[in-house]
């Protein structure tokens, strides 16, 4: 995606990528505008030849090559208008795949600094923007054209008004291109604010029952209304700047045509051109403020996707979190797990190795490391010090899919999708799998037993129809039944009662027997369940023992599983 870096770039793609319709309905609707002009002209013709001196046949034959121009501008609009609308579609349809896929790649970063409110803007509203540009282009293209068809036609009636045509248009289409700058800018800002209110808006339905049970729904409310507020304000200012522009371009092009009617009266007073020219003239005088009208348009599009561009391509220029990696892992992996010195952000140095098939529990006494931990396991980001490695394979140097096929890391926050209790546990499982162990182990079963349809039951979108904890026990139901070689799972019963708690702690250790397993929590009873556990304080290991000896023996990690 190199030549997506630029707005530019993100442009001549998308127009480039819609050459074939571009160039059809180019063509078509310039057939169209070339008509529209023709139609004065034939008429002038029919004023010269069958109206001032009456001839009934030379009438109907004029009228008959009226009919067929009619056709002609006709097909052509409607046939231009299908290929550019076509263009604007797909091209919008592919930035949206482009943006997806630069979202959910690998080495993630895309999602930095953006809430997913304001991506959902990027990928819509954006998308459908410079998209559009596709028809503006169709469109542009069949009004110069029409200008230039119309100026042709204008020397052959008068040689002063079409040079003056000629001239005049371009001044124009310049000043369109002037005017334009500030929407542009204003456009930015508007979309801005439009994709912060979506995020906030996003994040407050994700969050709405927090939001109850804290009773903040007043602060929530006003917090949304500012945002709102802010966000019509900029749409206002975009709007203000497009009327203005429209209104300077309607005022410009109207005095414009004023001129050419003014010069062409003369004309005709002084003798120059006759009666049937003089009707041509005055028409094609009426016919060019649609065509330089359209340019106008344009111009204000191209301003309002320049806009958007440049924040598709922010997103798919963002830089990885994580480097390329592409070695593949030899033969069927025994799943040992080694850290050495690893630090990154509170992480200063941990040594740890899991050995293969191990059950090993890990305590973090701070939740910012946790979370550093998992997100360098799950590769999500690359250590700043120290290293990863899988089988005595650094984790950096393999290929993302050979790595995720061999480690899985389950997060605390992991999300449901809309579908039954079934497609959730096994959206990741291999094809040959059974769920049921699966299930079994995390007690799932007690939440199929709550639904008529059993594990059939539909779950809602995120998990809407669950509870907390039914909601946790699935999430944990589709890490076991993914059927990895090294699993780590972060708090996975922390909404659970803890009789259903210390059954899901036997079924971790069934299900996953002979299988590398780091559970990364502070649950006596899925400690009590593990081979070793491994004490991090301050960015480092400081004990490691089995459960009941650390309890026995460490304050720190009876503090930190005990409280």
């Amino acid at each position: 995606m190199g030549g997506e870096r630029s707005g530019r770039g993100v442009i001549r793609r998308a127009v480039a990528g819609q050459r074939r319709d571009v160039v059809v309905g180019s063509v078509l609707s310039s057939a169209h505008q070339t008509g529209e002009a023709l139609v004065p002209v034939l008429i002038g013709l029919v004023v010269d030849r069958a109206v001032a001196r009456p001839d009934a046949g030379a009438l109907a034959a004029w009228l008959g090559v009226l009919i067929v121009v009619y056709v002609m501008l006709s097909v052509g609009f409607r046939a231009g208008s299908h290929a550019g609308e076509r263009a604007a579609e797909h091209a919008a349809h592919r930035l949206r795949l482009d943006i997806v896929e630069r979202v959910l790649a690998p080495h993630g970063g895309a999602e930095a600094g953006r809430p997913p409110g304001a991506l959902v803007n990027v990928a819509t509203e954006d998308a459908r923007r410079v998209g559009a540009l596709n028809m503006a282009v169709t469109v542009g293209v069949a009004a110069v054209v029409g200008v230039v068809a119309g100026a042709v036609l204008l020397l052959r009636a008068s040689l002063p008004l079409g040079l003056l045509v000629l001239v005049g248009a371009p001044v124009l289409m310049v000043l369109g291109h002037v005017l334009a700058r500030p929407l542009e800018h204003r456009s930015e800002a508007e979309q801005e604010r439009a994709a912060h209110a979506s995020a906030v808006a996003a994040d407050l339905v994700a969050g709405v029952r927090v939001l109850k049970g804290l009773r903040s729904e007043r602060a929530a409310v006003d917090r949304y209304r500012r945002t709102s507020q802010a966000s019509l304000t900029a749409n206002l200012r975009a709007a203000r700047a497009e009327a203005l522009q429209s209104g300077l371009m309607l005022a410009l092009t109207g005095g414009f045509i004023a001129l050419v009617a003014l010069v062409g009266g003369r004309l005709v007073l002084n003798g120059s051109i006759g009666l049937g020219a003089l009707v041509s003239a005055v028409g094609l005088a009426l016919f060019l403020p649609g065509p330089i009208g359209v340019l106008a348009w344009v111009g204000a599009e191209f301003a309002k996707g320049r806009a958007s561009a440049a924040r598709i391509a922010d997103v798919l220029a963002a830089p990885g979190e994580t480097g390329g990696g592409t070695a593949p892992l030899d033969g069927p992996a025994p799943g040992e797990l080694r850290l050495a010195g690893l630090g990154h952000a509170g992480l200063t140095a941990v040594d740890l190795t899991v050995r293969p098939g191990e059950h090993l529990g890990i305590v973090v006494t701070d939740p910012a490391d946790a979370t550093t931990l998992l997100r360098c396991l799950a590769r999500q980001c690359d250590p700043q010090r120290g290293s990863i490695t899988l089988d005595g394979t650094p984790v950096t140097e393999l290929a993302p899919d050979a790595l995720r096929s061999a480690l899985l890391v389950a997060e605390h926050d992991a999300q449901l999708f809309d579908g039954t209790l079934l497609d959730n546990v096994t959206a990741a499982a291999p094809a040959d799998c059974d769920p049921r162990a699966a299930m079994d182990a995390a007690a799932v079963d007690q939440v199929a037993a709550v639904f008529p349809a059993g594990v059939h039951a539909g779950v809602g979108e995120r998990g809407s129809s669950l509870s907390g904890g039914q909601r946790q026990r699935v999430a944990l139901a589709r890490a076991l039944a993914a059927d990895r070689r090294v699993l780590v799972v972060h708090d996975p019963t922390t909404a659970v009662d803890a009789a259903t708690e210390a059954r899901i702690a036997a079924g971790i250790r069934r299900v996953r027997a002979g299988r590398t397993t780091v559970l990364v929590t502070s649950s006596p009873a899925l400690l009590a369940a593990t081979d070793r556990v491994v004490l991090i304080d301050g960015g480092t290991v400081v004990a490691q023992d089995r459960h009941e000896n650390l309890v026995g023996a460490h304050p720190l990690y009876r503090a930190a599983v005990l409280s």
